[in-house]
């Protein structure tokens, strides 16, 4: 396998400021980290992206995986970021033949951190048949709690999004940036560049909402169950449908709600029912 260049420019997710609160004491408090990068490719201004800055070659070599820039790891020969002008290069043995048409195709997102998707990604199809196996109400439940063992910079300064890739119970890793897409396409850099068996993963955890983005860029990393703690979109459903990606929204505590793939679901740990709780009626994908 061959080696890849990269640069290894870690920032610190949080810094500190003074902030006053509401006894008008001023205490130091962490914020998270927000910088711009500017991503090149073969010297070809791509994008600007905005980054906690903990991990940004895996951020960049992600998006332009999941962007569909680039589709082998054997085509990646360096990407190096340089904070002091806020840029990342990256060199690649080939580039998109049909690269300018598709930087002049652009689809504006609710994605935030980033937002843009490039030419005709909604038309994409996963790379390979995404898998169909069933998950268990048990398991969501114990990733659940395994999951709170991280969310390290949301604990300490909020305003962030997690995002995890997982094999049933077990978290393979982790990331937290400002935007859920960053998170999602730093996961999938990493694979490539660190050589991580993420491949193993079958669950896809985060933070953010369930848009046509993320469901996108999941299927295309061959997994089929995606989990949010928050909302869904009505675009993502339609992905969802369309790829065969199970999706379970508003995961918290022992609440979620299966948007779409019920079929797949085993419901062999129900909650009892708390005092004021509806029963709804019984509804179908």
């Amino acid at each position: 396998m061959s080696t890849i260049q990269r640069s290894h420019a870690l920032l610190p997710p949080t810094i500190e400021i003074d902030v006053v609160d509401e006894f008008g004491e001023s205490h130091r408090q962490a914020i998270a980290a927000e910088r711009s990068l500017t991503v090149y490719l073969n010297r070809r201004e791509i994008v600007t992206l905005m980054s906690l800055g903990a991990d940004p070659e895996a951020l960049v070599v992600g998006y332009l995986r999941n962007q569909g820039l680039i589709t082998q790891r054997e085509d990646l020969k360096a990407v190096m970021v340089d904070w002091e002008v806020e840029a990342a290069a990256v060199v690649t043995r080939h580039s998109p033949e049909d690269l300018e048409q598709r930087l002049g195709q652009r689809t504006v997102t609710t994605g935030c951190g980033q937002g843009t998707v490039f030419g005709r990604l909604l038309d994409a199809v996963p790379q390979t048949r995404l898998s169909q196996a069933r998950v268990s109400q048990s398991v969501i439940y114990r990733l659940l709690d395994n999951l709170g063992d991280y969310n390290e910079t949301y604990r300490s300064a909020g305003a962030v999004h997690g995002c995890a890739l997982c094999r049933q119970t077990e978290v393979l890793d982790f990331v937290e940036d400002v935007g859920r897409h960053n998170a999602v396409d730093t996961l999938a850099g990493r694979e490539w560049l660190d050589d991580l068996p993420l491949g193993q993963a079958d669950i896809f955890y985060t933070t953010g909402r369930l848009t046509s983005e993320m469901v996108l860029k999941v299927a295309q990393m061959g997994i089929s169950v995606l989990v949010s703690r928050s909302g869904v979109t009505q675009k993502g459903v339609e992905l969802a449908r369309r790829f065969g990606v199970l999706l379970i929204a508003r995961a918290k505590g022992r609440r979620l709600q299966i948007v779409h793939g019920r079929e797949r679901f085993d419901f062999d740990a129900q909650p009892a029912r708390r005092p004021g709780d509806i029963k709804r009626r019984q509804t179908k994908d």
